[in-house]
């Protein structure tokens, strides 16, 4: 439906002030959603009514041949054509703040990525995982902000969830904490043995210290939690 001229000339629109600063300018990899942005935008000025499968079809389209660009010719020769998104590609990370609106941002970002990767059977089960994982990290942080990590490893997601909270060094008061702890994660820990998967918490190794929390997800359990199937090949 869409040409390569047509490809070419909605990814050239996507960055209308790089002309003039070329020796600035960083070579940088166009998302799917930039297109879809872009090729909206175009049709809205041109007064085409362009329908949502359409969009849908360029969105696949563009996907396969998004290419990372640079306004350097040497640097354009060396890129290569960036992968379509698919469960092995699947690999984000996003700092949240610790407020009660974080773990809203996080279910819908997690839908939005599972979605995009062709994971929508898993969706049930990973966010309900997220959203129980935010608001536990909000709960217990005692810094300002939280970190979500998302991938898919070994036909499983993998959910890590960094706050603040350090640990505590004496043990009365660490086995207290840890049974709180425990205690906010019950739903999440039936959701995880719904799925046959598994999670944990403990301290973490990063530098800035605090807390890791985990979940993993089998992708043929989560599925079955969504009451898609699940069998085992």
């Amino acid at each position: 439906m869409y040409s390569s001229n047509a490809l070419q000339s909605v990814t050239s629109r996507l960055r209308p002030d790089a002309v003039g600063s070329a020796s600035r300018e960083p070579a940088r990899v166009l998302l799917p959603w930039e297109g879809w942005a872009c090729v909206r935008e175009a049709c809205h000025r041109s007064g085409r009514d362009v329908k949502v499968r359409q969009f849908a079809e360029f969105s696949r389209e563009f996907r396969m041949s998004a290419t990372a660009v640079s306004v350097c010719s040497v640097l354009n020769d060396l890129l290569v054509a960036t992968p379509s998104p698919s469960p092995d590609t699947l690999a984000y990370s996003l700092t949240l703040p610790a407020d009660l609106t974080s773990p809203r941002i996080a279910r819908a970002t997690t839908r939005a990525v599972l979605q995009l990767h062709r994971l929508e059977d898993v969706t049930d089960a990973a966010v309900q995982v997220v959203g129980e994982l935010a608001a536990c990290a909000c709960r217990f942080t005692s810094g300002a902000e939280v970190y979500l990590s998302l991938r898919c490893r070994e036909e499983a997601l993998r959910v890590i969830f960094y706050d603040g909270h350090p640990r505590h060094t004496h043990p009365r008061l660490a086995a207290a904490c840890d049974a709180r702890r425990r205690a906010a994660l019950r739903v999440l820990g039936c959701v995880v043995r719904a799925c046959e998967g598994e999670w944990g918490f403990g301290e973490a190794r990063e530098p800035g210290g605090g807390t890791r929390m985990w979940a993993v997800l089998p992708w043929w359990g989560a599925r079955g939690y969504a009451g898609v199937g699940g069998e085992v090949g």
